[in-house]
């Protein structure tokens, strides 16, 4: 399996992205000691770790303690190595995440466009872990588990949005084109 990974640091103000290197890692202490050595000043670390297209896991460092963990999907840890060390210890499983309801009334009188706008929700996938992991940097849980059932939506696509949302969306592009 491919993967990215992005540890996205907030020092004095401002954000800063660096790609990180997890090849070889043994355990989830060794991935959180390479995202603390990012930035050992950090308020805020985040790692993005996206792979093959299909699963996100982010992690969050508060003063380079207290591990947060959330990802897109459970299944990831099943299918991979990295997966079931970043995703292998969660226990918290999100209760299933339905479409929003939608009144039948409003449905017969809506139009077919705004159908299409609507996003559709991929089946099967089940987020785990911490979902209010960036909401006090923008990113509201409700909004976060959105984006993740969202049919089409790459990890790299999600990775962006929050990355705009909280700030930090310039640095991360950054990083993506030089790499």
């Amino acid at each position: 399996m491919s993967h990215f990974a992005a540890a996205v640091t907030r020092g004095a103000g401002s954000w800063a992205a660096a790609e990180l290197d997890l090849s070889g890692v043994a355990d989830i202490e060794e991935i959180t000691d390479r995202l603390r050595d990012a930035d050992p000043e950090a308020s805020v670390s985040l790692l993005f770790v996206e792979s093959d297209d299909a699963y996100l896991v982010i992690l969050r460092l508060d003063e380079g303690e207290d591990l947060r963990i959330f990802g897109s999907d459970v299944l990831f840890a099943e299918e991979s190595r990295l997966g079931a060390i970043l995703l292998g210890d969660i226990e918290e499983r999100l209760p299933e995440i339905a479409e929003p309801d939608v009144d039948e009334d409003e449905e017969a009188e809506g139009d077919e466009e705004e159908d299409e706008e609507r996003p559709t929700a991929e089946p099967d996938i089940e987020p785990a872990g911490d979902p209010d992991i960036l909401s006090d940097l923008g990113m509201p849980s409700g909004r976060l588990l959105e984006l993740c059932i969202q049919e089409g939506m790459l990890p790299a696509d999600i990775t962006a949005e929050i990355c705009q949302a909280i700030g930090a969306g310039d640095e991360v592009e950054e990083l993506r084109e030089s790499v």
